[in-house]
C-alpha cells in the first residue's frame, strides 16, 4: 500500500522539481557502481581471472570482448522485467529498491569470487540489478515534470546525463588503479558500495520526489492494445537506427580499451614519467560528455540552427555521421599497430571527443525522445526501447565478434579491417535514416498536473 505521503502528482510550478537532485544522485551513483565494475572487466578477464585452484584462467580479447558484449546486452535487454514489475504491480519506487538488493549481491559475487564461476554468476546479477532499474529511475525523471514546467525536462535530462558521466567519470579512473595496486576483490567491492549508496539515497528522497501510481495488470495489458502497439512500433522504428550507434559506442569499453594496452601510454608530467593504466582511457568519454553537453546545447547546437533547423530526429542523425568519424580514427591507429609502429595514446583523444559529441547528439537526444514520445500510460515501456536499443547494439557487436573467431585464434577481420567494418555499417545506417526519419511526426506526452501548494 502506497504511503500517504508520497506526491502522486506532478506540483504545478514554473520551477525545477525539488525530487530531481535526489534522483540524480541516485543514478551517480549507479553509474559509479556500474561503469567502475564495467572499467575492468575485459582487463581482468584477459589478465586477472583464475580457476578453482588459483591458476591463471585467462580469456583471450576476441573471447573477453564478447562476453563483456554479451554482459551489456543483458543487462540492456532485462528492463522489461523492470518496466512490467513498476507498471504492472509495485511501482518504480519499490521496484528500484527490491532490485538494488540484486544488484549489489552481483559486486559481492564479483568481489569474493574470481574465477569463471564467480564471474559469471556477479555478471548475471549485475545485470539484472541494472535491468530492473533503468526503465525506472529515467522515466521517474519524467514524472516529476507537468505542463507548467515541461520546458525544464530537456535541462533536467541534460542534469540526468551529467550525473552518469560525472559518476563513471570518478569510478573509470579509481577501480584500474585498485585492480592493479590492490586486489580484484577491493576494485568489484568500491562499485558494490557505491550502489548501497546509491539506493539510501533514493529512500532519504521518497517524500521530494512524485510517486506515479502503478496503473495495475490490466492497464498494463492496455499497452498493447492498437494504440500502444502503433506507438510502439512508430519509436521501435527509430530506435533500430540508434541500436547501431550504441554497437559502436559499446567498443569504447572493450575493444578501445584493449587497443590502448597496446599502445605507448607514458607521458611526463612536472619532470615525472608516469603510465597511464588503459582502463583509464575510457574517462576521456565522461570529461568529453560533460563539455559537449553544454557546448552543443549553448553553443553548436544555435549555431546549425541557424542554417539547418534541428530537431530531435535530426541530431539523431548528425550524431551517427560524428561517430563514424571517430572510428576512422581507431581504425588509422589499429593499422599503425599492424605495422610494427608504437602509436601514442593520445592518438585515441580526438576519437574519444568524436564519439562523446555523437552520444550527445544521439543518447541525450534518444532518452528525452523516448519518454516525450511515449503515450503517459507507457512511459517505463517505452523506456525499454530506448535501453534494448543499447541491448541489440551490444548484442550484434558481441555477434561479430562470434563469428570472425577462427579456431587457430585469429579473426576473419583482422586488424584495422574491423572497425572499418563498423564505420561502413554506420554510415550505411546514416543515409537509411536520413530517409526514414522524414516520415517520423513529432508528439509529446507530458504528466498532468496537480493543483499549486
Amino acid at each position: 500500500m502506497a504511503d500517504p505521503k508520497f506526491i502522486t502528482a506532478p506540483v504545478k510550478s514554473d520551477r525545477m522539481p525539488r525530487g530531481i537532485p535526489y534522483i540524480i544522485a541516485t543514478e551517480a551513483a549507479e553509474r559509479f557502481s556500474y561503469y567502475g565494475m564495467g572499467a575492468i572487466l575485459p582487463i581482468f578477464m584477459t589478465q586477472y581471472l583464475r580457476d578453482a585452484s588459483g591458476a591463471l584462467d585467462l580469456m583471450s580479447e576476441n573471447e573477453a570482448n564478447q562476453r563483456f558484449h554479451d554482459f551489456a546486452f543483458l543487462g540492456y535487454f532485462l528492463p522489461f522485467v523492470g518496466a512490467f514489475l513498476a507498471d504492472a504491480f509495485l511501482g518504480k519506487y519499490r521496484t528500484i529498491l527490491l532490485v538494488s538488493v540484486i544488484y549489489c549481491a552481483g559486486h559481492l559475487a564479483l568481489a569474493i569470487d574470481d574465477t569463471r564461476a564467480g564471474l559469471t554468476v556477479g555478471m548475471v546479477l549485475v545485470a539484472i540489478g541494472m535491468g530492473g532499474i533503468k526503465p525506472c529511475v529515467s522515466a521517474i525523471v519524467g514524472d516529476q515534470f507537468g505542463a507548467s514546467n515541461q520546458h525544464l525536462l530537456s535541462r533536467a535530462f541534460g542534469w540526468f546525463y551529467f550525473a552518469i558521466n560525472a559518476g563513471s567519470m570518478i569510478s573509470i579512473p579509481l577501480t584500474p588503479i585498485l585492480l592493479k595496486y590492490v586486489s580484484p576483490g577491493w576494485a568489484f567491492g568500491v562499485p558494490g558500495i557505491l550502489m548501497a549508496v546509491a539506493a539510501l539515497i533514493f529512500w532519504w528522497g521518497r517524500y521530494k520526489f512524485v510517486h506515479i501510481p502503478a496503473p495495475g495488470w490490466a492497464a498494463f495489458r492496455q499497452n498493447f492494445d492498437r494504440e500502444g502497439l502503433a506507438a510502439i512500433g512508430r519509436i521501435a522504428v527509430i530506435y533500430l537506427f540508434v541500436a547501431i550507434f550504441w554497437a559502436l559506442w559499446s567498443q569504447s569499453q572493450s575493444e578501445w580499451v584493449l587497443q590502448a594496452e597496446r599502445l605507448d601510454r607514458t607521458f611526463s608530467l612536472f619532470g615525472r614519467s608516469f603510465e597511464l593504466l588503459s582502463a583509464q582511457i575510457q574517462t576521456l568519454n565522461s570529461i568529453f560528455i560533460l563539455t559537449m553537453i553544454v557546448v552543443c546545447n549553448y553553443v553548436l547546437y544555435p549555431l546549425i540552427n541557424r542554417f539547418w533547423r534541428l530537431n530531435e530526429l535530426r541530431k539523431i542523425g548528425l550524431g551517427l555521421v560524428v561517430t563514424c568519424g571517430s572510428f576512422l580514427i581507431i581504425a588509422w591507429i589499429e593499422s599503425q599497430l599492424s605495422a610494427g609502429l608504437k602509436p601514442a595514446v593520445a592518438w585515441q583523444v580526438p576519437a574519444y571527443l568524436l564519439l562523446s559529441t555523437g552520444e550527445v547528439m544521439v543518447s541525450v537526444t534518444a532518452l528525452e525522445f523516448a519518454y516525450t514520445q511515449a503515450p503517459k500510460r507507457m512511459k517505463a515501456m517505452i523506456m525499454i526501447l530506448y535501453l534494448w536499443a543499447i541491448a541489440f547494439g551490444n548484442l550484434l557487436t558481441a555477434r561479430v565478434h562470434g563469428f570472425i573467431a577462427n579456431a587457430d585464434g585469429t579473426t576473419k577481420l583482422p586488424g584495422a579491417t574491423f572497425y572499418l567494418f563498423f564505420v561502413a555499417l554506420c554510415a550505411i545506417t546514416a543515409v537509411i535514416y536520413a530517409v526514414v526519419s522524414r516520415f517520423y511526426t513529432l508528439k509529446t506526452h507530458l504528466q498532468d498536473e496537480a493543483p499549486a501548494a
